[in-house]
């Protein structure tokens, strides 16, 4: 059974056009109600979305959606995703809903499920909702005195900010640290600056002020300009970036220099394989992580696991194999003993956490490698149903070859077809930059050349 609404990260698209419509919304929550409510008479779900204009439209149709199959919805408004993830296995819920397109602009909008035990569903669930979707959703529709009702869940934040502190020992504050917080005018606008705070940091607050359109806009992990000026306008310690729906983290230190998720990841195992803490022997990232990590993480006894790119992929790895951390380059962290998926305000607070206890300043703390030269190019193409991707070309593989034999064994080629946007990535590494440079180039030519391309 496949898949061909769900991608990488859930559904996605532009909102108020197909597939990000209310209509898909309230089929996709239909669908999945009746798919994951368990035995008995109670069924519950709790809906969590970040700040975009569409979140309202899309909240409003899923929720329709779970009362119709007879599933009670608890409401809780801007929330991380995390959050959500975590809630739904607080409160026992059938799964939980986050309605965003995380690091994406506002026009865009998205649809992530979790089940009972808050990790994100497998391919072969969300394959089984979209056919429940195409063939009869109608039979499962709840009696007129089964429909369920919805409220809103009032103390969601409260319960998300103590379960966050919690992944600190409570001996450890962040007193004396001046922390630049850039929520993206996302969904952690409330709740990030409010957990710095009662931790004892000095708290910087921007990004926290949305208006429905302005959620990545110029700000946040995927715009980390102003949260590094910021750092340096302020004299702060560090900056801490999050995106849209603050699953993902980068960081800046004192002097206004970005810190990206393979460093992060780098700090964090180091710590934790000092204090024994590290489980697996090793750190799961994907195969975007820079070859750096790999060399770094080798010298001190640990190994690198990678996975297919997409977060989930990671969690499912480190469950199956018995690690406790994991993540990508881009800033997604999955610190398996505190969350079921990447959060990044809890890996902000291990980041902070290592920083107070060394004594130093972050430029000395948190660089640990240098990383090997890597070039990463995205080329958008017309994407027609039925039509075959630049990747299914001649052209194409012969330029991959070609690069991957200029490079030999001192670097690597990854190309692959994004999960969210009609859009080819192109990433090349290695210790030779001008080999890179050109290596990524003659497949950029290759595939901007192919037919569809845009």
């Amino acid at each position: 059974m496949n898949r061909t609404l769900f991608g990488t990260d859930g559904i996605r698209g532009t909102a108020n056009a197909d597939p990000m419509t209310a209509e898909v919304a309230l089929r996709v929550a239909m669908a999945a109600g009746a798919k994951l409510r368990h035995d008995g008479d109670h069924h519950t779900v709790v809906i969590g979305k970040d700040t975009r204009l569409s979140g309202y439209m899309l909240e409003n149709a899923m929720t329709a959606g779970f009362l119709a199959v007879g599933m009670d919805v608890f409401l809780v408004g801007p929330m991380p995703t995390p959050a959500v993830a975590m809630l739904t296995r607080s409160l026992r819920a059938d799964l939980g809903v986050v309605i965003s397109a995380s690091h994406n602009p506002y026009q865009d909008n998205g649809i992530k499920l979790f089940g009972p035990d808050g990790y994100k569903l497998s391919d072969q669930v969300e394959a089984e909702i979209e056919h429940l979707m195409a063939n009869g959703i109608e039979s499962h529709w709840a009696a007129p005195d089964r429909i369920g009702r919805a409220r809103r869940l009032e103390d969601a934040g409260g319960r998300y900010i103590e379960s966050v502190k919690g992944s600190l020992p409570r001996s450890l504050r962040l007193d004396g640290l001046k922390v630049v917080i850039d929520c993206a005018h996302g969904a952690a606008y409330r709740v990030a600056p409010r957990v710095l705070w009662e931790l004892g940091a000095e708290v910087v607050e921007i990004g926290t002020r949305p208006n429905g359109v302005n959620i990545n806009d110029g700000c946040g992990a995927v715009a980390t300009d102003a949260m590094c000026q910021a750092v340096v306008e302020h004299g702060a310690d560090v900056g801490c970036a999050l995106d849209g729906d603050a699953d993902r983290l980068i960081v800046a230190d004192e002097t206004g220099h970005r810190v990206d998720g393979d460093q992060l990841m780098a700090l964090i195992a180091t710590d934790q394989y000092a204090k024994d803490r590290l489980a697996g022997g090793g750190v799961v990232a994907t195969v975007m992580s820079n070859l750096g990590l790999e060399r770094y993480l080798a010298g001190i006894g640990l190994h690198l696991r990678r996975t297919a790119v997409g977060d989930r992929y990671v969690v499912e790895t480190m469950l199956a194999e018995g690690y406790n951390l994991g993540g990508e380059q881009s800033g997604h962290i999955i610190l398996s003993d505190h969350a079921t998926t990447g959060d990044g305000l809890v890996a902000a607070l291990q980041v902070l956490a290592v920083l107070k206890q060394a004594g130093g300043p972050a430029s000395e703390v948190f660089r640990l490698f240098q990383p090997v030269p890597q070039v990463l190019r995205n080329v958008r193409y017309a994407s027609r149903p039925g039509q075959p991707t630049p990747l299914d070309t001649a052209a194409v593989g012969d330029a991959v070859a070609a690069a991957e034999a200029d490079l030999g064994e001192s670097g690597r080629i990854l190309i692959r077809k994004s999960g969210t946007e009609p859009l080819i990535r192109v990433m090349g590494e290695g210790d030779d930059k001008a080999k890179v440079d050109a290596a990524v180039d003659l497949i950029v030519d290759a595939v901007t050349r192919t037919a569809g391309a845009a």
